[in-house]
């Protein structure tokens, strides 16, 4: 496998050209010398080029246990050209690697870069990336976080994809005014990122080249990219397809609730309250005798008083029977909410 493995001649890392012997070199340098981001990218290239077909990383843990897991070098490179596809990317496209290498979506943008040819910038990770940065680059990778506070600077990302968790309204709002294409990816680490995206003015995702998708009998898609996964992806994600290459996200089946036999999605119920609760906030089930589950609404705040008008969108089912204030969530490293655990 290593030889197989080549950096494309256009290449360049923060405005230098590498070769394998060299940027190894810098890999050691950087491992040796650096704070913790560029530790982190030092093992990558490590890894990239050792013998080995595959790279080991951690699932970021947002369903469950985070567990490690191999992925295939040879997958990795058809995700990067099925990217490059997509988003019409060329060679000597200027990009930006702001998230942690550590996670499949930062790792994702460095082999990007080196399987096509672009001109990437690294900067720490933080949730303001762009700051004292005027440079414009062609191709973009953040978290919502990053987004949020990066609002004012956004127009110098040409092509943002943003994953890890879901863009909130408001800031959805913003930059559907702003000279730059945001799309929302869908994907997760056995899918080795993103296998469709959507622009954030649009219902539906769509599939990347790469992988077809169905729905299996309780409604969750189920995914086949066989260049970047040698099995079927059952997901717990509620879809609906409108046709054979795009869908709509619906809700998680994990977080259906069941109160009183009554089946409440508490991704359609957010999206009722989202315009009028300030903060963040979600919907969960909590047990009950009487119910068996009872619909609760948890908000991240000190104490808030919600306006009456605030449920009155929602079903009588749909109803919160108790309010919780917490006042700061807990999330995984990329920044998805850990619904369960916040309130444990």
């Amino acid at each position: 496998m290593e030889n197989k493995l080549c950096i494309h001649p256009d290449f360049k890392l923060n405005g230098h050209t590498y070769n394998k012997d060299t940027i190894s070199e810098l890999a050691i340098t950087l491992i040796r010398d650096g704070e913790a981001h560029e530790k982190d990218l030092g093992n990558l290239i490590l890894q990239w080029f050792d013998g080995n077909d595959f790279i080991t990383l951690t699932t970021s843990g947002t369903t469950g246990k985070p567990k490690e897991i191999k992925l295939s070098k040879q997958a990795m490179e058809a995700s990067a050209l099925a990217t490059g596809e997509f988003f019409k990317l060329q060679p000597k496209d200027k990009a930006l690697l702001c998230l942690s290498t550590n996670y499949i979506a930062g790792k994702m943008m460095f082999i990007r870069a080196i399987v096509l040819g672009l001109e990437l910038d690294f900067v720490n990770p933080t949730k303001e990336p762009l700051t004292n940065n005027t440079k414009i680059y062609d191709f973009v990778a953040m978290v919502p976080l990053q987004v949020h506070n990066s609002i004012t600077q956004i127009e110098q990302c040409k092509t943002l994809i943003v994953g890890g968790a879901k863009l909130n309204d408001k800031t959805k709002s913003i930059l559907q005014g702003m000279l730059v294409n945001v799309y929302e990816t869908y994907g997760m680490t056995e899918t080795i990122t993103h296998i469709a995206a959507k622009r954030i003015d649009e219902e539906y995702f769509t599939v990347l080249p790469h992988a077809t998708i169905s729905v299996d009998d309780r409604g969750c898609l189920v995914i086949e990219a066989p260049l970047v996964a040698d099995h079927l992806i059952v997901t717990n994600d509620l879809v609906e397809m409108p046709n054979d290459i795009q869908f709509a996200w619906i809700g998680r089946f994990d977080n259906l609730i069941n109160s009183g036999g009554v089946k409440l999605i508490p991704e359609k119920i957010e999206q009722k309250l989202a315009d009028y609760i300030p903060y963040r906030f979600y919907v969960i089930g909590k047990d009950d005798e009487e119910l068996g589950q009872k619909l609760i609404l948890v908000i991240e705040h000190e104490s808030y008083t919600l306006l009456p008008e605030a449920f009155g969108s929602l079903e009588k089912f749909e109803k919160p029977k108790e309010i919780i204030f917490v006042p700061k969530f807990k999330e995984t490293p990329t920044g998805k909410v850990l619904r369960k655990e916040t309130i444990s």
